[in-house]
């Protein structure tokens, strides 16, 4: 097993050593977290559904705010709904929504006697928030059992083709989807931003987010160059020889996402105020 100080290298290409008492309290399952890749190519082998059932449980798992448990997954597997999508989900044998969930607390409150008044942006919040972890917990058993997972978020470019093949009501929408299988080829590390940037201590402090994002830049060039086909809106910016992760994030959002977001959350039950 590849040490602690190996498994930071990997993920953020820095440098750092820690102690050997440190190394021995990091665990197996700290260590798989650590070097966790996404999978996008899957066998033909399928998902036993008991397995799968095993590894819902686990999402289910996951903390949920004041145990409301405000999400639903729904797993797609009939043919016709998965032709229906349009395989661009690719061909992982199981593939999931991960719902954010008003509607069961509304109907259980009218089943209780009782006025449901949080039909707000904090509900909203705390419904994604549900599905989210019940995704993470999902994907960290099911990769800890040896299957390959892939969070899909195109879905919510999509949410009126899925609300009408999954027969979702109003006040539930995807969050996100999961792509789910036996991986076929061994993914990738994906270097991330160093810690810096992203743990603040006691106080806000992002006085050197342009130097470190360079750094981070270079240090994620010299392992994998972003192709010319994968670079962001080339119509507009152009084609780079050195298209560093922060020019193609920020150009990716210089443009607007999802403008109807909001529009089909409000249409579909979803006040949001």
């Amino acid at each position: 097993m590849a040490t602690l100080s190996e498994l930071y290298k990997n993920r953020f290409g820095l440098d750092r050593d820690f102690s050997a008492e440190t190394e021995a309290k990091f665990s197996a399952g700290a260590a798989d977290i650590l070097n966790r890749r996404t999978h996008r190519r899957y066998t033909d082998e399928p998902v036993s559904d008991e397995l799968l059932d095993a590894m819902l449980a686990c999402a289910q798992s996951a903390p949920a705010k004041s145990d409301l448990q405000q999400y639903s997954i729904i797993v797609i597997t009939d043919p016709k709904s998965r032709e229906a999508i349009g395989g661009w989900e690719g061909a992982a044998p199981v593939f999931m929504l991960f719902c954010a969930d008003m509607r069961r607390q509304q109907r259980l409150a009218k089943h209780r006697g009782h006025d449901h008044q949080n039909n707000n942006v904090d509900t909203f919040m705390n419904g994604v928030m549900d599905a989210t972890l019940a995704m993470q917990a999902f994907i960290l058993a099911a990769e800890s059992s040896g299957l390959g997972c892939c969070p899909i978020s195109q879905v919510r470019n999509r949410l009126p083709m899925f609300r009408e093949i999954c027969s979702i009501p109003d006040g539930v929408f995807p969050v996100a989807g999961l792509c789910v299988g036996w991986p076929s080829v061994t993914g990738y590390i994906s270097m991330r931003i160093p810690p810096s940037v992203v743990v603040h201590r006691d106080k806000y402090d992002d006085s050197n987010l342009e130097t470190d994002i360079d750094a981070y830049d270079a240090r994620r060039h010299e392992i994998y160059q972003i192709p010319k086909e994968k670079q962001r809106h080339t119509d507009i910016y152009g084609a780079l020889d050195f298209c560093g992760w922060s020019e193609n994030t920020t150009r990716q959002l210089s443009l607007p996402e999802r403008p109807d977001f909001k529009a089909f959350l409000q249409a579909h039950g979803y006040d949001l105020d």
